[in-house]
């Protein structure tokens, strides 16, 4: 997924004359466990929510393509800060509301929602109100994760119903912060891990950039490419990916 998100970043700087800040230095694949993963990305968390930050006070739209979802530890409690108005669009197969007191799998990926919302401390902060979470298109979400989803008063908007008035009609007129993890779709749209079955298919995700109006675009992060090894599969699926975000940077390309 490394390797999925530089080769989406270098296409997307081609296409859009984009400038990209790479932050974190590849290492092996270690264990899974949030309690070893966590403090051995702390440095990489720390640059991304430096990177976000900066971006925000200088009046850019940030864009992440990031190798997992645990980079939205950092990036999401940034927006809660600087623009605690902004409605965070979560679309994601998973709920990602597991806390290390309700995960089965102990897998940090899973608890980045909930982390942002202050359900448990990440060390990177929290503020983001769940109230102003929707997750869309999630479906594989645990018992005591969709429990907490409920007390805390997340709306979940499932694969079927996520149409772009849905969307828009949870939104309303404030600032949108877009987060996808490609396990959101159908398996066989995009290569993702933990692919789970009855996903979003590409052209609603196209759909809802396309109905977002880019003044409302608070940022946009990418996550979980799983690049295939062939150069062939994986520039199609980049193709594939690239089509769907289209609406929202062909309109900022324009404007510029």
């Amino acid at each position: 997924m490394i390797e999925g998100a530089a080769r989406l970043a270098r296409e997307m700087e081609q296409r859009y004359g984009l400038k990209g800040e790479f932050i974190g230095t590849p290492a092996p694949p270690a264990q899974d466990d949030w309690r070893d993963s966590l403090p051995q990305a702390k440095e990489t968390l720390d640059g991304l929510a430096r990177a976000v930050t900066s971006s925000i006070e200088n009046d850019r739209l940030p864009v992440l393509v990031s190798n997992t979802c645990s980079a939205s530890l950092a990036t999401l409690p940034v927006i809660a800060r600087k623009t605690p108005e902004a409605v965070v669009l979560y679309i994601d197969g998973h709920g990602d509301f597991n806390t290390p007191d309700t995960t089965d799998t102990g897998y940090l990926g899973g608890m980045v929602l909930s982390g942002a919302c202050g359900l448990w401390d990440s060390g990177h902060g929290g503020g983001l109100d769940p109230k102003q979470a929707v997750l869309v298109g999630s479906r594989d979400i645990d018992a005591g994760e969709r429990e907490l989803l409920r007390t805390a008063g997340v709306r979940v908007i499932p694969p079927k119903e996520a149409t772009a008035e849905n969307v828009l009609k949870a939104v309303g007129g404030a600032p949108v912060w877009i987060h996808i993890d490609w396990d959101v779709l159908e398996p066989g749209s995009v290569p993702a891990d933990y692919t789970v079955p009855d996903g979003m298919l590409p052209s609603q995700i196209r759909a809802i950039f396309e109905a977002i109006p880019l003044s409302q675009l608070a940022g946009v992060e990418l996550a979980e490419f799983n690049a295939p090894m062939d150069d062939e599969s994986s520039e199609e699926a980049v193709s594939i990916i690239l089509d769907m975000v289209a609406p929202v940077f062909d309109a900022a390309a324009a404007r510029d």
